[in-house]
This record gives C-alpha cells, structure tokens and sequence, in this order.
C-alpha cells in the first residue's frame, strides 16, 4: 500500500504562477498587436507613444479586464442575435469591448470607425488563438 502526501502549497503557487504566466503572455500579446495596428494604420487607430508606449500596455490591460468582466455579460444578452446569425455577431462584442476602451482611455486610444474596430477584434482573436495554441499549453503541460 503506498502513501501519496500531496503538497497542496506547491500546486496553488503552480496555479498562481500558471495564472500569472497566462495574464503576462496576454498583456504582451495584446500590446503588440495595438501597437502593431497603429504602425500599419496610423489614420485609423491612434495610440498616444508617450512614456515608451505605456498607453498601449494600459489598453491591453484594460482590454483584459473587460474581457474577464463585462465580455461574459455581453455575451449572455447578445445570446439569442448570435444564435440567429450562426456565431457570426460573435466578433463584434470585441467591437463592442473595443469602443469602451477608446471610451476610458480618451485621447490616448482612438479607434475611427467601426471597420477598424472589426479588423482590431479579429486580430486579437487571432492572437488569443496562437498565443494559446503555440505558447500557453505547451508551458502549462511542461509544468505537470
């Protein structure tokens, strides 16, 4: 008969550390596809390059706490229009996430119009996929 001790102080610093690994990747991949967007459309999407781009990583951080917070909710009462068009509104509720970002930030994040805001969502969704897929699991099985 064997006596498996589990240390349970080891597995939620994993977790944390995990969780803290997934939150960085994220803030890192969102800022550079910001910045990147605003290199390539420079009419249409604005971000204020004071202090080192510190209001592109503000908006990745601000975009990540919309999408934990307000983008479930969203979700949930746009259900039955996502449901009607087969998944196809899906995207603009990153729409949607995006013009609160350029509502809170003000001057330091624009976004003129909403084409450009469809080609932003659909980039960092784009990201989220290969940011998950190519970096986030691979750490996540080397940690087990």
């Amino acid at each position: 008969m064997k006596v498996i001790i589990i240390d349970e102080k080891s597995s939620i610093n994993k977790v944390r550390l995990n969780r803290f690994i997934d939150w960085l990747i994220n803030m890192v991949g969102y800022a550079l596809v910001l910045i990147t967007v605003s290199v390539l459309f420079p009419k249409t999407i604005q971000i204020d390059n004071s202090y080192f781009g510190l209001w592109g990583l503000l908006a990745a951080v601000v975009i990540y706490i919309l999408n934990k917070t307000v983008k479930p909710i969203l979700v949930f009462f746009t259900l039955p229009i996502t449901g009607l068009t087969l998944g196809l509104f899906y995207p603009f509720i990153n729409v949607i996430i995006l013009n609160i970002v350029d509502f809170i930030l003000g001057d330091y994040f624009t976004i003129n119009g909403i084409f450009m805001s469809f080609i932003v969502a659909v980039f960092i969704s784009i990201m989220n996929i290969l940011m998950d897929k190519l970096v986030i699991q691979p750490i996540l099985r080397r940690g087990r």
